[in-house]
């Protein structure tokens, strides 16, 4: 019996601990500030068409 009462409360103590620490994982999480999303990779706006329809240099 006492083998039995020792594996129940190593149980009960591990339930315990693994609750503990979720609570706290998610309590750092929350007390964290949230950053902005910024890119770390920006690409130059693509140059506006040309509305005459010319192609430019190139053809000929």
């Amino acid at each position: 019996m006492p083998r039995l009462l020792a594996a129940f409360l190593t149980c009960v103590a591990a339930a315990l601990l693994a609750a503990g620490a979720a609570f706290g994982i998610v309590t750092a999480l929350d007390a964290t500030p949230e950053r902005r999303n910024v890119p770390l990779v920006t690409f130059p706006e693509p140059p506006a068409h040309d509305a005459s329809g010319t192609a430019g240099s190139g053809a000929g």
